[in-house]
């Protein structure tokens, strides 16, 4: 983790211009004075920069510098009474970043998070976040300096612990007045509540003096809904062509992506909306009711020959009033601008407020070439099908391709296009040619528009996709987020890399973001209910789950995974009306009689199961009838059932391109088949090379278990668990405890089964992800990529890779 420490002066903005600079220059010269910065700095340990009427500085690997460096500002400060500064340390991750004048930078979490402690204090204090604060408390010298402060919200719903610390010396020993405005309205809050019968009794007798108003308009989560929000339905297409159906679909996403580059206005993304298809009867106020928002914008689309007419009204969802209602007719080359367009009328039906750069952007047209436009909507009708069919992939390289091919200047195209080559080196084609295809496409992009958000997207997903540098495709996506504020891609990206980097609030809060603008996306809420269950907060995942299940009550991904949630909470009886119905994947019911050691009866039902399990799935299925068969005392049969596990993961290993993740997962599940057939060496081999193809993972779930089932000492089961990431991993105590593979641990030494469960849960998962004492450099969000709630459906479904 990196360091960073940031401040400003307090009243600066009020000074004259000669003044500012005549103040920079003597902090300057204090800063760099001080032991701490000039020691850092010889040790190339330390990157400083300006930050608005401040500067920050970053101190890597060691939380103590920057304080220690903040205290000698402080005395220095004593000589210059007029230098009034406040203080912000947070420890984060920070990235080197290119800026637009090309010179090197540094950006990320750890600095954002720095300046808004920093805000948080008045003249003189030194603000400590909570993580900071965590790792200085180590040290008992620095107790006595700690002060603990409270909770308090600082952007995007994030709230941050704050410690103040000051000695006699140094430092503000005052409550800041932010903090203590926080506790006034809590107070005031509570002395309300005394009054409120009283209250409620005197307004139910004014309410009816007064005129019907329009009340605040609430979705069926009971949640206010703002009156700035808008769901653009499937607009109908009307065109004869049924083969140019496309058009009507690439309209609507345009002007989706338009209006959510307006940061005042909520706009439902395009995966929620499409299930609401036109030629239907639609009760408006329920399906706005439903994803949350005031207005819906719904209408049509034809296309004749080099002619289009679009018809579109804005409706208020609760009155049924038209806001407006209009016809455009256009010839193609005077389409190309139409989204726009549409959008600031969408955007001004409403009452939103567009900055000068929104407006920018929003009327910007893509290109003036009608071709290149029509093949780029082909493109992104592809994108929006199905990632994970191929063929759709491919179609969408090929359509983007055709578009750049002729309009080499079209920038949005050369965007998509590296996105859709760097997702195929992802997922199919890890090739260095695809690679180099996705870096020349963005090259082009980047070279015709460096500053475009969605430049930025298509870097962060290079940089994610294909290099597996998270923290600088965070850098990216954050910087697109700052030009495309409401778009769900952007936000559930910045989630996923957020776990990756194993910041688990951070990504919650994302997630939440992109299930408000998407409530309908079942993969979205998975995703947030698979992050929740990986920080152990299972009530909100499983009420994730229910909430999926509501909108698909078949849909056995989420049934798998509630599952698993209360298997980790050691709930079996919970467990049983799930698995008892039909629908349910005979797998978890299979799984669900083996950790109620009733082995016979998983034996039965695993081998009835086996006929009809996907192949995909089999080698998982196989793993489990054998744990059953061992664990009843059929050595020989679980032997011959492993042995053709492997075979299956074997077969499957020939199918798969070299190098994707699928050859990780099954390198590593067999190196798990290995480590029970005995065969060590074998085992170990398959989790390095499974661990080899993402050499940034450090989370090591089927290493460990490939470790655990050859280690017989209290040494190496201890070595093992040091290396896997807790605050990702749904290892509960009573995961452990009831899981019987966990009991199959061999005696040796003295360490039976019990005791091997005692190391881990006293020594280990009682330890919360908060608090977790072991170095963070180990932490990894990508305990959910390896079956995010072990033992379930034994896919992996939550991951980013599905998105």
């Amino acid at each position: 983790m990196d360091t960073s420490c940031s401040w400003t002066w307090w009243g600066y903005s009020k000074l004259l211009i000669n003044k500012q600079r005549e103040i920079q220059r003597q902090l300057t010269q204090i800063v760099r004075s001080t032991q701490h910065f000039c020691t850092a700095e010889a040790a190339g340990k330390l990157i400083r920069l300006p930050v608005g009427d401040g500067m920050a500085l970053v101190f890597f690997n060691s939380p103590e510098e920057p304080v220690r460096c903040a205290l000698e500002i402080t005395e220095a400060l004593k000589a210059y009474p007029q230098l009034q500064l406040r203080m912000g340390i947070h420890s984060g991750p920070v990235s080197g970043v290119t800026d637009v004048n090309d010179r090197s930078n540094v950006a990320g979490a750890g600095i954002n998070m720095a300046q808004r402690v920093m805000d948080c204090g008045d003249a003189g204090h030194i603000l400590l976040s909570k993580r900071v604060a965590d790792d200085l408390a180590q040290h008992e010298w620095w107790h006595p300096y700690l002060h603990d402060l409270r909770e308090y919200p600082v952007k995007h719903g994030v709230n941050v612990f704050l410690v103040n610390l000051y000695t006699d010396q140094a430092g503000n020993p005052q409550l800041p007045k932010k903090i203590k405005v926080a506790e006034q309205r809590v107070a005031a809050t509570l002395r309300r509540r005394s009054i409120i019968v009283a209250a409620a009794v005197l307004l139910a007798a004014l309410v009816a003096l007064f005129i019907y108003k329009r009340q605040p308009f609430r979705s069926y989560g009971g949640e206010l809904i703002p009156q700035k929000s808008v769901a653009v339905l499937p607009l109908e297409n009307l065109t004869e062509e049924k083969e140019n159906a496309y058009f009507a679909d690439g309209v609507q996403d345009e002007l989706l992506s338009n209006l959510s580059k307006i940061k005042d206005l909520k706009v439902i993304s395009r995966t929620s909306v499409m299930q609401y298809k036109a030629g239907i009867t639609r009760n408006l106020k329920e399906i706005a009711q439903q994803l949350g928002v005031t207005n819906v914008v719904e209408g049509s689309v034809r296309r004749f020959g080099n002619h289009i007419r679009v018809s579109v009204q804005l409706i208020d969802a609760l009155t049924d009033r038209h806001i407006w209602v209009q016809n455009y007719d256009r010839t193609l080359a005077d389409s190309l601008a139409l989204q726009g367009e549409l959008a600031m009328e969408i955007a001004a039906g409403v009452g939103s407020t567009l900055s000068p750069q929104e407006r920018a952007r929003v009327e910007a047209t893509p290109t003036k070439n009608t071709a290149a436009y029509d093949a780029y909507l082909r493109g992104r009708a592809f994108s929006a099908s199905s990632q994970w069919d191929r063929s759709n992939v491919e179609g969408a390289i090929r359509s983007f391709q055709e578009a750049v091919n002729l309009d080499p200047n079209f920038v949005l195209a050369w965007v998509r296009l590296s996105c859709a080559q760097s997702w195929s080196y992802f997922t199919y084609d890890p090739s260095p040619a695809r690679l180099a295809a996705a870096k020349d496409a963005l090259n082009h992009a980047l070279t015709l528009n460096p500053n475009l958000p969605e430049t930025h997207l298509a870097l962060g997903y290079y940089r994610y996709h294909g290099q597996r540098d998270y923290a600088g495709a965070l850098a990216e996506f954050e910087r697109a987020e700052q030009g495309l504020p409401n778009d769900v891609d952007v936000i559930t990206a910045i989630a996923l890399i957020q776990r990756r980097l194993a910041h688990w609030d951070e990504a919650i809060v994302e997630m939440r973001r992109a299930v408000e603008l998407d409530p309908r996306n079942i993969n979205a809420s998975l995703i947030l209910a698979t992050t929740y269950g990986a920080v152990r907060r299972f009530p909100e995942a499983l009420a994730a789950f229910d909430r999926v299940l509501a909108f698909e009550p078949t849909n056995r991904v989420a049934l798998g995974e509630k599952v698993s949630a209360f298997w980790a909470t050691g709930d079996l009886k919970a467990v049983e009306p799930l698995v008892a119905e039909p629908r349910v994947d005979p797998l978890l019911r299979g799984l669900q009689a083996l950790f109620q050691r009733r082995y016979a009866t998983a034996i039965e039902i695993l081998s009835k199961a086996l006929p009809n399990t996907p192949e995909e799935e089999k080698h998982f299925a196989l793993f489990r009838l054998g744990l059953s068969q061992q664990l009843a005392g059929d050595v020989a049969a679980a032997h011959a059932t492993y042995q053709q596990a492997a075979q299956d993961l074997q077969r499957a290993l020939e199918k798969v391109a070299p190098g994707t993740f699928q050859e990780a997962e099954l390198r590593a599940s067999l190196g798990v088949t290995y480590a029970v057939l005995g065969e060590a060496a074998s085992a170990v081999s398959e989790g390095q090379k499974a661990m080899a193809l993402d050499p940034t993972s450090k989370y090591l779930r089927s290493a460990g278990r490939c470790r655990s089932r050859n280690s017989h000492s209290q040494a190496a089961i201890a070595d093992t668990l040091s290396r896997r990431d807790y605050s990702g991993a749904v290892a509960t105590r009573s995961r452990v405890g009831s899981n019987p593979e966990r009991s199959s641990l061999p005696k040796t030494r003295g360490i039976d089964c019990a005791k091997g469960r005692k190391i881990v849960t006293s020594s280990w998962l009682t330890e919360m992800p908060r608090r977790f004492p072991l170095p963070r450099i180990r932490q990894r969000a990508d305990a959910l990529l390896s079956n995010p709630l072990p033992c379930g459906s034994g896919r992996d479904h939550s991951d980013d890779r599905k998105r």
